[in-house]
């Protein structure tokens, strides 16, 4: 019996010689700007990643923790339409290709890949990276303004990760008015940051006036019922650091934690949201889980599973921060 290889050890893999032949100091400088333009507030008309060190240094820096939060969205929303598989998918804003990866990992399969980027020195090295995976080698690397001009044609599935940061309003509300004109799905994915959040909700707002119900995260496609400037919504997947991530980010830990906040909208027809979706990590105590839950009836509750509840005090320990809640299979609720 053949080993499984999962795809985030083929995307480390093939990001695992990325640095060789750049000196250490050179590396860790493009990283600690790219840190610094990242975390900025300040919107760019211009590419961020200016040539192949900054672009191998983000590809380190970055791309394990954004393909992990973009696979944790679409997995959300896989789960809204089970059977379904997108037909092509194009990917706004890509620059390495992160998202197409991650696409590739929820759903097998060659399908046309549409990459979009106004950075060619990180769709060149996206070209590079992606000739290590079956399903990604016909990709098409394309250079494109992410902006008001953006035209996407048609297309099942349209990512837009960790992108809108960078854009001015104007362009990002061009840019998911272009991703509604051309998808049937549109999954947008941002630091689990408050800024994060307020341009996940502006995009949700954007799609849900488009004609698209929402599927993930929000068991609903009502308003947010967070109260501005009081809490944010986001999630967070955990991350593998390889060496090479340890090398690069400094760090000593064996992971990290990638916190992100997302929408799913779709015309799909038959896309059924989450009954429920844990908004909060959970708390277990003695006898007892804590979920802090965001429910169809537009409301944001806690609601506490004991031992008396059954089968369901033991689906709530499995429970993670993200998940559908019940869980498939897991009949009925707590009322208190």
């Amino acid at each position: 019996m053949n080993d499984v290889v999962l795809p985030s050890e083929t995307l480390r893999a093939a990001l695992s010689g990325l640095l060789d032949g750049l000196p250490p100091r050179q590396a860790a400088g493009a990283v600690e700007r790219l840190i610094a333009n990242y975390r900025g507030s300040t919107p760019t008309d211009a590419p961020i990643l200016r040539d192949r060190a900054d672009v191998a240094a983000y590809a380190a820096y970055r791309m394990p923790a954004t393909f992990e939060a973009v696979r944790a969205a679409l997995t959300a929303f896989a789960r809204t339409v089970p059977g379904w598989t997108p037909a092509d998918h194009v990917d706004v804003g890509g620059g390495t290709g992160a998202a197409t990866w991650a696409v590739a990992a929820t759903w097998a399969g060659e399908r046309p890949v549409t990459v979009l980027d106004w950075a060619e020195p990180a769709l060149a090295l996206g070209r590079e990276i992606a000739a290590a995976h079956p399903d990604l080698r016909a990709a098409r690397w394309q250079r494109a303004r992410i902006g008001a001009a953006l035209d996407l044609g048609t297309a099942d599935l349209v990512t837009v990760s960790y992108v809108l940061g960078e854009l001015t309003g104007q362009d990002r509300a061009a840019v998911v008015d272009a991703a509604a004109r051309a998808a049937r799905t549109v999954v947008v994915v941002e630091p689990g940051t408050p800024d994060g959040y307020a341009r996940v909700i502006e995009a949700r707002d954007r799609l849900v006036a488009a004609g698209f119900r929402i599927a993930a995260p929000c068991p609903h496609s009502a308003a947010c019922p967070i109260v501005p400037g009081t809490d944010w919504c986001h999630f967070s997947a955990r991350v593998s650091r390889s060496s090479l991530h340890r090398q690069v980010k400094g760090g000593s830990l064996a992971y990290e934690d990638e916190k992100f906040g997302y929408v799913a909208a779709t015309r799909l027809p038959d896309a059924t949201p989450a009954p429920a979706r844990v908004v909060r990590r959970p708390q277990i105590r003695k006898g007892q889980v804590l979920l802090d839950l965001c429910e169809p009836d537009e409301q944001l509750r806690r609601r506490t599973v004991t031992k008396r509840h059954g089968d369901l005090y033991k689906a709530a320990r499995d429970t993670d921060w993200g998940d559908a809640w019940p869980p498939d299979g897991t009949a009925g609720g707590p009322d208190a």
